[in-house]
């Protein structure tokens, strides 16, 4: 590790006393924001898999349920059926501070009629279109909160590689070369200070 080029002086010493006190703080401060990162990070994972995984499993139920119906139904009826929703759904997004880190919260706003309760007659329907009807409308906040822990954690890895490059460069470039560096310097002085005192005992022989 090469070290700063500076002038040895007291003066510069103690500045860079200063500095590698304040790398030294900066670095566990990084190192244990990484540390919370991290557990973050995998706690969110897990829950990502699991909801994933219900996600999925209900999705792939209501769309074989909706396949049924609809070999069993007439086709037209079931576009007349959704061509008008029977409310509007907005997507409110804001964020939130994780660890510096802003993260999306996502909800939904419903207007009008419960999703689920879509107006149709049941002498024209069947239970398969009852069952995707009601599977769909219950997976979607789901789906909506599964796209939220996604992104959060696609935002927590970009801060955790961020921190870790940070923590590393303190680590093993910063602090390692400031403290040579004074190392350098407390030797100069020293041998500066040998020197002189030296040099005060021959004239003070000679005198």
């Amino acid at each position: 590790m090469a070290k700063l080029n500076v002038n040895p002086t007291r003066m510069e010493l103690a500045n860079l006393k200063e500095r590698l006190s304040m790398a030294s703080r900066g670095h566990k401060l990084l190192k244990d924001k990484q540390d919370e990162l991290m557990r973050q990070f995998i706690s969110l994972v897990k829950k990502n898999n699991a909801l994933r995984a219900a996600v999925e499993e209900k999705l792939i139920n209501a769309m074989q349920s909706f396949v049924m119906a609809k070999s069993l139904l007439n086709e037209k009826y079931i576009e007349e059926l959704v061509a008008v929703p029977p409310r509007t759904v907005s997507l409110n997004i804001y964020e939130k501070n994780v660890m510096s880190v802003r993260v999306p919260v996502m909800n939904f706003d419903f207007e009008g009629e419960d999703s689920s309760d879509i107006q149709y007659g049941y002498l024209n329907s069947n239970s398969e279109l009852d069952e995707s009807v009601a599977e769909m409308a219950e997976v979607m906040t789901e789906l909506l909160e599964l796209s939220e822990i996604e992104k959060t954690c696609q935002l927590l890895a970009d801060e955790i590689e961020g921190t870790r490059r940070r923590v590393n460069a303190l680590e093993y470039r910063t602090i390692p070369q400031l403290e040579e560096t004074i190392y350098f310097i407390q030797m100069k002085l020293d041998e500066n200070e040998r020197a002189e005192i030296t040099r005060l005992m021959k004239v003070k022989d000679m005198g």
